[in-house]
């Protein structure tokens, strides 16, 4: 089984190159056309998917260490979700409260106080 291992990481990273060249926009690929790196990435089957992944593509560089994010985020890691949850809760508990405020004065107003 070791010895399939060359050809199968060869083969994934082919499939990887092509996948990625494919969905790449082609304002975003360098120094030839795409359908010229297609056709390197599926011709030469090692050094076409080396050579794409370091020179064929821009890469956009992170600074700090961190990506902005400017797409959709999870609504766990948005913090303005969040905040919007615990209000909604807030005005959840404070309408129940005051519901049974008047509940309990609308009993209280229909005893009659003479009864007691």
């Amino acid at each position: 089984m070791l010895r399939y291992l060359p050809f199968l990481l060869i083969i994934a990273l082919t499939i990887y190159a092509f996948i990625d060249c494919l969905n790449t926009p082609e304002e975003e690929v360098k120094h030839l056309p795409k359908p010229v790196w297609v056709l390197i990435i599926l011709l030469f089957s090692i050094v076409g998917p080396v050579v794409w992944l370091a020179a064929g593509k821009q890469r956009s560089a992170v600074a700090g260490g961190r990506a902005r994010r400017t797409q959709w985020v999870a609504p766990d890691d948005n913090p303005e979700f969040l905040r919007s949850l615990g209000e909604e809760q807030r005005r959840t508990r404070d309408a129940d409260a005051e519901k049974d405020r008047n509940e309990d004065a609308g009993k209280d107003a229909g005893k009659d106080p003479d009864k007691d």
